[in-house]
């Protein structure tokens, strides 16, 4: 390769470095563009504020004050349903556990009976059958008792957990006695002497607004102003 072969073949490489450059600029100094989806416009979010007013008539299903009243009722005559049928379970258990008392003395008649037998008569199988069956049944008797005491502990525990539903209940009235409060201080802070169906009509488009078709400009008021002069 000769030297002007060579020298070309460097002049070549340079202009190609520049060109790259060049390019390489053009890209770093292009704005990025985001998708017009991921933009925010302060526009809709005026559209779903406006869409979002006025808000839900009222009814009986929208009146705060009413759905608070309902709950409370109905919370009040379910916790005394509740109640109700607790207690009836502990006097349940009450009455049987009496009866197991009740039972629990004969099983000691019984054994006391039959451990005098089995000592008189010790050949007599029958006698040692027995005293067996009823010393079985007596732990029986006696863990059965266990186990209703147990029962009774528990649904009075039951019954003082309940007791926070009340205090639920006396919570929401508390809410709601404020919340009538502020309405009756909103409606003293906004009456007025004047009644309503003596007030003057307010108007329906006044200059300024937008998209509307009735709106009277200040040249039109004053031609209409003219015209009742000439009259």
């Amino acid at each position: 390769m000769t030297q002007e072969e060579l020298d070309a073949l460097m002049n070549e490489d340079v202009d190609m470095d520049m060109d790259m450059d060049i390019e390489m600029e053009d890209v770093s100094t292009e704005p990025v563009k985001q998708p017009e989806d991921s933009q925010f416009h302060e526009d809709d979010y005026r559209v779903s504020a406006i869409h979002s007013w006025p808000p839900p008539p009222p009814t009986d299903d929208n009146k705060m004050v009413h759905q608070l009243d309902d709950v409370t009722k109905e919370s009040e005559e379910k916790a005394t349903e509740i109640f109700d049928l607790i207690e009836g379970i502990s006097n349940d258990l009450s009455n049987s556990e009496d009866t197991v008392h009740s039972l629990d003395t004969v099983l000691d008649a019984n054994i006391s009976l039959f451990q005098t037998l089995c000592a008189k008569f010790p050949h007599v199988e029958a006698f040692q059958t027995q005293l067996d069956q009823n010393t079985a049944a007596k732990e029986n008797t006696e863990a059965l008792i266990i186990m209703m005491q147990h029962n009774g502990d528990t649904i009075m525990n039951i019954m003082d957990i309940m007791q926070y539903q009340d205090i639920h209940r006396q919570k929401i009235e508390r809410v709601i006695n404020v919340m009538r409060a502020l309405s009756t201080y909103m409606n003293h802070l906004f009456a007025s002497k004047v009644d309503d169906s003596k007030r003057v009509a307010s108007a329906v488009h006044l200059p300024g607004d937008q998209n509307t078709e009735n709106i009277v400009s200040s040249e039109e008021i004053e031609a209409l102003l003219a015209s009742f002069g000439q009259k």
